[in-house]
């Protein structure tokens, strides 16, 4: 029968909700990716007006480049059997592509264009092909084909921004990324098909909530990466110490803060959604804003260890109150997808952080990482007080409950 050709590559009802060995080999190369994307925010710092947006667009433009392959790859291994061979193959070969754009990211914008272009194309447009190939006659090879067609309408658009003139590089991988993020948010249409949205796709939920929470801790692995390597690699002192203290404790109190319910039920949450994979395109978006938040305070614990009572630079104000406004407004968006409310307490500490900014734009660095620390440690203290005492909330997502029509999720 045409639809049990390739059913292998499906998941099984037996298939472990967990992430894999092979997956977390498969971060290793996103760990090296996240460190240069902070290396590029970090070389921003003496800049000001119009080069510092630029250049903060560029960095922005290839983190959003590697979040599309990574959470691709995410959606393909909760969605196809992540020990079958050739999942495993498509799997290690994405590996291989995002360590590519990993070293050539420093310069991606610069002489290294083609080769990150080529690594990101080749994710983009082959791999959909191999995963079509595999699945055969089967009715879900639709999908990977939409994805290697619009993977297609965008190509141009990155190949000639990679070898053409440097100054139309911005625009056009603007515009292709652009392309690329609408596809997927649309559901990759195509003539006389119409849309897949990923909204209806069955997944394995439990496994994708796993991996968003993976990627998270990756993320802080690479802000504690950032706090040794910088403290290690310079002069001894008091006032150094005291900072790489205060940034070790900002990093934990962003931990605490994800992890404390919503971070925590996040399974569960999945677990009890009627369309799993309408709340994953959701909670894909949070995640790529906490991430992105993360790798912004990271770059702020830099500058601040790096001269800890130095001048104030509005730049270094970006990220040192910049990342954990970020982060607190995620946060509260994660909080509404798994119980459908928001709390006060990180709302407080948004508006709090963003009354203090103009005196920050004063103070000595130090001083403003104190301060974000002290928040922080507002916010975990007023989510302990509502929580001291009470057992654990049952997840009431809003986002993953059944459409009023009823429809049942596509393959």
């Amino acid at each position: 029968m045409a639809a049990g050709r390739g059913a292998e590559l499906l998941r099984s009802p037996m298939s472990s909700g967990r992430a894999t060995f092979m997956e977390l080999f498969f971060d290793l190369a996103f760990v090296v990716a996240l460190t240069r994307v902070s290396q590029r925010f970090a070389g921003l710092s003496d800049d000001a007006g119009w080069e510092l947006v630029t250049g903060f667009g560029r960095t922005l433009l290839l983190f959003l480049a590697l979040w599309l392959i990574w959470s691709h790859t995410a959606w393909i291994t909760s969605r196809y059997e992540p020990e079958h061979p050739l999942i495993q193959a498509v799997v290690v070969g994405t590996m291989f592509a995002g360590l590519i754009m990993a070293v050539t990211l420093p310069r991606a914008m610069e002489e290294r264009a083609l080769p990150f272009a080529a690594a990101y194309l080749m994710v983009m447009l082959v791999r959909p092909l191999v995963v079509a190939a595999g699945l055969r006659g089967h009715p879900r090879r639709l999908v990977p084909l939409r994805l290697a067609a619009w993977a297609a309408a965008s190509a141009p658009l990155w190949l000639a921004g990679a070898l053409g003139p440097d100054h139309l590089r911005l625009p056009l991988w603007a515009t292709a990324l652009a392309v690329d993020y609408l596809a997927w948010t649309l559901g990759w249409p195509l003539p006389w098909l119409g849309a897949s949205k990923v909204g209806r796709w069955r997944i394995a939920g439990t496994h994708l909530a796993d991996r968003y929470q993976q990627m998270f801790l990756i993320a802080l692995g690479e802000s504690i990466l950032v706090i040794g390597v910088v403290f290690s690699g310079r002069d001894y002192s008091g006032v150094r110490a005291a900072a790489f203290t205060v940034a070790f404790a900002t990093s934990a109190l962003l931990w605490r803060i994800y992890f404390h319910r919503a971070g925590l039920l996040l399974t569960e949450a999945f677990d009890r959604a009627a369309l799993p994979g309408r709340l994953g395109a959701a909670s894909e978006r949070t995640h790529l804003l906490i991430v992105l938040s993360v790798l912004a305070t990271s770059v702020g614990y830099e500058l601040v260890i790096d001269q800890p009572f130095g001048p104030a630079r509005p730049s270094g104000l970006l990220f040192v109150a910049g990342g954990p406004v970020l982060f607190l407004v995620a946060r509260m968006r994660l909080e509404y997808e798994i119980f459908g409310r928001v709390t006060s307490s990180r709302l407080i500490g948004v508006v709090v952080l963003l009354l203090l900014t103009p005196a920050m734009v004063r103070w000595a660095p130090m001083v403003g990482l104190c301060v974000v620390a002290g928040v922080l440690a507002l916010v975990a203290s007023l989510d302990a007080l509502r929580s001291r005492g009470r057992p654990l909330e049952v997840p009431a997502s809003p986002i993953g409950r059944e459409a009023s029509d009823d429809r049942p999720a596509e393959a």
